[in-house]
């Protein structure tokens, strides 16, 4: 199993970086490949604060804001006023990073898509099982903060 878990991670994180160059090559995106990375964290985060942010990726509180101010100038990252506390920000992705951006979201749904076709219901039911099992049972050191159990 390891081998093909593997070689099906390795697709997935090849077609995503091919996207990515795809879209510098074409100019389609006006992010850097640091950037690119980061706004896909903050989106994979749901809604980090700044500091969230930080500590997922071991940077500082200053470098993450230099991180985060360049997204928002560029219009792929807002700060959201939390309404339990009026001095907390929340990051969110704008619909620019959705409309031009959100490549790995697209292959996943292309895939999904394929799984529905080939598989019975039934088998399509216990695949998805099994990877919400692994999701939050088998990979615990990668729980989304905030993220409802």
């Amino acid at each position: 199993m390891g081998n093909v878990f593997s070689e099906v991670y390795q697709k997935f994180k090849l077609h995503y970086y091919r996207d990515v160059f795809r879209c510098i090559r074409n100019r389609e995106l006006s992010l850097s490949t640091v950037e690119t990375l980061s706004v896909e964290i903050i989106a994979a985060l749901k809604n980090p604060t700044i500091n969230e942010f930080a500590n997922y990726i071991n940077i500082s509180f200053p470098n993450a804001t230099y991180k985060v101010n360049s997204l928002m100038q560029k219009g792929y990252v807002e700060k959201i006023q939390s309404d339990s506390d009026k001095r907390e920000y929340k990051l969110r992705v704008t619909d620019k990073y959705y409309k031009y951006y959100n490549l790995s979201q697209k292959y996943l749904e292309v895939v999904e898509n394929r799984i529905k076709d080939s598989f019975t219901p039934e088998e399509y039911e216990n695949f998805t099982r099994m990877f919400e099992k692994i999701s939050n049972e088998l990979m615990p050191e990668e729980d989304i903060p905030g993220k409802e159990a």
